[in-house]
């Protein structure tokens, strides 16, 4: 990986931020029409953000994935299918190039910077543009992607988790309801909102704002991601 994610998890002051660019879509794809496990491949990012002290690895939510259908069953499978892809994803040779090309790209972009600010950019930039490009291709994605999110109960999902986790959370269920909100995935879409996305994540994790001239290396790391969006979802399911 390019960074590490305590960045978002220790300098984050809000509780319930209103940043958590991850690639969701991607995870979600395949069970839009199993709204809980959608959510559940979400569980892992939103928990980074929102309470970094809690988690839930696949050896305490395996257990629970044949539950017979039940809410709890299908938010565990959601969880362990993301890890599983996630694993996929990070370690594949697609991901490393593409990371370090953008990172290189930031960092000429933003000028000199004593500290990772570049390559967490490269790394955010591969997965928030990988969910644009899925987006752009069919667009009813996304739109299908919120409809199944709007299906659950943030409260069942969130006593989901704390059947799974080492200790509880009683934040999960807000950020949740904030997040299918706001539905700032769309923003990504356009250039313009996702330069201030991108800076708003900057600052949020006390780095220097992002210049205007930031947004110009979009066009191009947009190609990029698109040329190689079957490289990075390489063995991982794609389905919707």
């Amino acid at each position: 990986m390019c960074y590490n994610r305590e960045t978002i998890r220790s300098k984050s002051q809000d509780p319930f931020p209103d940043e958590v660019p991850m690639n969701y879509l991607a995870h979600a794809l395949p069970f839009l029409d199993r709204p809980y496990v959608a959510a559940g491949t979400g569980v892992p990012d939103w928990l980074t953000v929102v309470d970094r002290r809690v988690r839930v690895r696949s050896k305490q939510a395996q257990p629970l994935v044949d539950g017979c259908g039940t809410p709890l069953a299908a938010v565990a499978g959601g969880i362990v299918q993301h890890i599983r892809d996630d694993a996929r994803f990070h370690e594949s040779q697609a991901f490393f190039e593409l990371s370090l090309e953008l990172t290189v790209r930031a960092r000429d972009a933003v000028g000199p910077d004593s500290g990772f600010r570049p390559s967490f950019l490269g790394h955010l930039l591969v997965e928030v543009l990988l969910d644009a490009t899925l987006t752009a291709e069919k667009p009813d994605r996304l739109e299908a992607y919120y409809q199944a999110l709007d299906q659950v109960d943030a409260h069942v999902v969130q006593d989901a988790v704390n059947r799974m986790a080492g200790r509880p959370t009683d934040r999960l269920a807000t950020l949740i309801r904030a997040f299918r909100r706001d539905r700032i995935l769309w923003d990504y879409l356009d250039d313009g909102k996702l330069l201030k996305r991108l800076d708003r994540v900057m600052r949020r994790v006390n780095f220097a704002p992002l210049p205007d001239s930031f947004v110009d290396l979009l066009p191009d790391a947009r190609r990029l991601v698109d040329r190689r969006k079957d490289d990075l979802l390489h063995e991982i399911p794609t389905s919707g």
